[in-house]
């Protein structure tokens, strides 16, 4: 047996029957080896009995950042977000909590070994939805699965199931709807419908590309978007009279959310703790593909109008902001819910019944706002803060959002040990995670349920 010392870390390298390993710190032994990644060969770990391949090896598949204790996984549809375990034993088993997509789950985390990043493939595969096995890891080629159809009275609605995420554009030219699919493998055929708006569609090849093309006549507008499922993508082409031609405001429900961050401005505390949460979540949002806006920086806030004007139309509306009262022996973080009837008659009709086509997407019932409370004091608890639940009449924007909207009250300025908490950076950090997870986890879950449809169709 041959043994090299590696400089500091006092680790070792051994040669062992015709295997490499290394000797760690802890005595732990990691096997070296090499892995299929998606048809490409690169270097793994067998640590444990489980096999891990590094953030670099994985970076010409997967997008892979760190941030703090959590590692962000995206690619192929899907986000993952994993803890960094530096307990490699540990990090094997089921002891840490990972989520995939809106799936959480107890299952193999992320650790470090001698510095570099490792991530369990297994675990990539479960939330990717791609075949694992040791050695061997593959990812389905995008390929359309399915293209069927759905009639309504206003609209008619196409799905097409694809067997992974590709890019996709649309296009109107003159009467005629062009959605192309890059990269899509699949069959050029044409589809007839029971639909009185999509009589018909037609798929065709286009070099690398799949090209679906379908008539939208004068009187109909059109929306197409994605809903990633873990191993499935659908997507969702929605046409008709019942669509308005021109709303950008729907189609970016659908398409791209806003989010919109309200931090309050508390004079006489110091540090400006509103903003910095605000600053952080709209951050950690962004990098994730989310369109946010922050209602003011450290120099200027927007008026009161123009900040309404944006309140009304997010689809998450969240204000930050510290409690006072002058004598007030309070303290704690609370998330406070809207009370009574909102200050617009738009929202008050559609909430009433009144029908207008996909007004669902528009303004959303109270059940919204309270799954988003509850998101957000669970992400909070997560991280070592327990938040109230209370309900508020007092704050004007809560009623003019026309979706989900909160007032997130960090802690109280009259109280000292609030105060002093504020001042530490850990913990404003767990309140900006806590606020970007939870709307992020809302608003896929309301995309994934918006786009949730049966499918009915004849191909010819």
């Amino acid at each position: 047996m041959t043994r090299v010392t590696l400089g500091r870390t006092r680790a070792a390298w051994t040669v062992l029957a015709g295997s490499l390993l290394l000797v760690g710190l802890a005595g732990a032994q990691i096997a070296f080896s090499r892995l299929n990644l998606a048809g490409k060969q690169v270097d793994s770990i067998q640590l444990y009995g489980a096999e891990y391949a590094s953030q670099a090896a994985l970076s010409g598949l997967l997008g892979v950042a760190r941030d703090g204790g959590v590692v962000r996984v995206t690619g192929l549809g899907h986000t993952l977000l994993l803890p960094i375990d530096e307990d490699q034993q540990r990090a094997t088993t089921t002891f840490n909590t990972v989520q995939l997509d809106t799936r959480r789950l107890n299952a193999r985390a992320a650790t470090l070994v001698n510095g570099n990043l490792y991530l369990p493939l297994d675990t990539l595969a479960n939330g990717l939805g791609a075949q694992y096995r040791k050695g061997d890891f593959k990812v389905a080629a995008p390929t359309l699965l399915s293209v069927s159809s759905r009639a309504g009275r206003d609209s008619d609605r196409l799905v097409l199931d694809l067997s992974r995420d590709v890019d996709i554009s649309d296009e109107q030219r003159g009467d005629r709807l062009v959605v192309t699919l890059r990269g899509l493998s699949g069959d050029a055929r044409r589809y007839t419908t029971r639909g009185a708006f999509v009589p018909s569609a037609e798929v065709t090849r286009s070099g690398s590309d799949l090209t679906l093309t379908l008539p939208v006549n004068a009187s109909s507008g059109y929306r197409v978007f994605k809903v990633v499922r873990p191993g499935s993508v659908r997507v969702v082409v929605d046409a008709g009279p019942g669509v308005p031609r021109r709303s950008p405001q729907l189609l970016e429900r659908v398409t791209r959310p806003l989010i919109v961050l309200d931090p309050m401005k508390v004079s006489g505390v110091g540090r400006d703790v509103t903003l910095e949460v605000a600053r952080r979540a709209a951050e950690l949002l962004t990098r994730a593909g989310w369109q946010v806006q922050v209602t003011r920086d450290s120099a200027a806030a927007l008026s009161r109008e123009e900040a309404l004007k944006l309140t009304r139309q997010s689809d998450v509306y969240l204000g930050l902001d510290l409690g006072r009262f002058p004598g007030s022996s309070r303290g704690g973080v609370t998330v406070y819910e809207q009370t009574g009837r909102s200050a617009s008659q738009f929202v008050n009709a559609l909430r009433a019944g009144t029908p207008v086509p996909y007004g669902g997407l528009v303004v959303a019932g109270t059940g919204s706002t309270r799954r988003l409370g509850e998101l957000l004091r669970g992400e909070l608890k997560g991280g070592g803060v327990t938040a109230r639940q209370e309900r508020t009449s007092r704050l004007l924007t809560l009623g003019e959002a026309p979706q989900a909207a909160l007032l997130l009250e960090l802690g109280w300025s009259n109280n000292a040990q609030d105060l002093a908490n504020l001042t530490v950076d850990s913990r404003l950090q767990v309140m900006a995670v806590a606020v970007a997870r939870s709307v992020a986890t809302y608003l896929t879950a309301r995309a994934n349920n918006n786009a949730n449809v049966s499918g009915q169709g004849a191909a010819q």
